[in-house]
């Protein structure tokens, strides 16, 4: 057994969409996390890698910003991936014609279609606004590139507008509309009333860039699923502007294991995945984060290392081999006989059950005393205690 979740997970009534694409912006919104800039190297390793994962589309940059991030564009189009290579464009045709130069698949246009982005960012009305949009994705179109409109900041937009400008957007080409959360400010109820309401007048995909401010985007993402979306944005590590954006890893094991949904990725290479962004980005990788954290697979307390010594899904959803993952026994002030046993075992040492006690006992007042038990000091205190005979 691989993995042993809920029972009750079967007693919901799921309606995920058959298809479901999902699309990585690591490459273009996880660099637009504050202090990130990928080298050429680091892009193209990350895009391999997601290639090697089975992603289905990368987006691989914002190519109007500079030439060296058109270079790295053109680089990762040039290796021949299996993923559908896509870069941002704003609604310009300058942006259109960066894009172009990069060989890319497709893009994803946009423009801030809330009131406030309007007002305040963009100093246009809503009809300059759907005008302009509508010009870029048939120049696009026109260019043969796979298309996507992403409204801006749409879970802040007026329903009725939203409708107008994804219904325009679909009669002028575009192979899919996005809804973009770009502050996170939709509770995954809201974007069930959302996606229902679109679906009442939009045919085409509906894809769900979702922000983490609240640390609602992998669940935002599903309930958007659930709801009559088929695409996903997602990032390594959740990288991204401010809080970040839905976790790669998170969204793809909750759909694989707690909803049953997979989707053929080769989940084997999560973790290294996220080590790659992770030294790329120099972000480091919290601990108790969910799926690639150090300590997601590492067990102290003896109550829980006893259960699973005997059986590891007592106290792990899933097997760590699944992502990449291994299972570590940590000695410490928790640890139990059965915890340093295991140790021992491992190190190839046998004692008898009135030293094991002892040995148990100088760890956790070891570890008490402020040194973390590693191999080497582990090994140093049943050398002390070997040397009491």
């Amino acid at each position: 057994m691989k993995y042993h979740i809920s029972h009750y997970n079967k007693e919901a009534e799921l309606n995920f969409p058959k298809d479901i694409t999902i699309y990585d912006t690591t490459l273009r919104d996880g660099e637009q996390t504050p202090g990130v800039c990928f080298s050429l190297e680091d892009k193209l390793e990350i895009a391999r890698k997601l290639d090697q994962f089975k992603i289905h589309q990368i987006e691989a940059g914002f190519p109007i910003v500079s030439e060296r991030e058109r270079e790295s564009v053109r680089a990762i189009t040039s290796e021949g991936l299996d993923a559908q290579i896509l870069s941002l464009a704003r609604a310009k045709t300058e942006d259109i014609d960066a894009a172009l130069s990069c060989d890319v698949d497709g893009i994803i246009t946009f423009m801030g279609t809330s009131d406030i982005h309007l007002e305040h960012k963009m100093h246009i009305g809503r009809q300059e606004a759907m005008n302009i949009c509508m010009e870029a994705v048939e120049y696009a179109k026109d260019h043969g590139l796979f298309v996507a409109f992403s409204a801006e900041d749409a879970t802040r937009t007026d329903i009725d507008f939203l409708k107008r400008i994804y219904n325009n957007a679909e009669s002028h080409g575009a192979d899919r509309v996005h809804i973009a959360d770009t502050v996170g400010a939709i509770t995954p109820q809201g974007m069930t009333y959302l996606l229902k309401e679109l679906r009442k007048d939009v045919k085409i995909d509906i894809a769900l860039h979702c922000h983490n401010d609240f640390g609602l985007a992998v669940v935002n993402s599903i309930a958007g699923l659930l709801a009559g979306a088929n695409a996903v944005s997602t990032t390594v590590n959740g990288i991204g502007e401010r809080a970040g954006n839905a976790s790669l890893e998170e969204l793809i094991m909750s759909l694989k294991i707690l909803y049953g949904k997979d989707l053929g990725f080769k989940t084997k290479y999560i973790k290294e995945l996220s080590e790659i962004v992770s030294k790329a980005s120099e972000l480091p990788i919290h601990y108790n984060k969910p799926v690639v954290g150090k300590n997601i697979f590492r067990h102290e307390s003896g109550i829980h290392v006893d259960a699973v010594v005997e059986e590891p899904l007592t106290y792990e959803p899933y097997i760590p081999e699944l992502v990449g993952q291994k299972r570590q026994l940590v000695l410490g002030k928790h640890s139990g006989c059965r915890a340093v046993k295991a140790k021992l075992d491992g190190c190839g040492m046998e004692v008898s059950n009135d030293k094991l006690l002892e040995i148990v006992d100088k760890v956790k007042k070891s570890r008490e005393e402020g040194k973390y038990i590693n191999d080497e000091v582990f090994k140093e205190i049943v050398k002390s205690c070997n040397e009491k005979e």
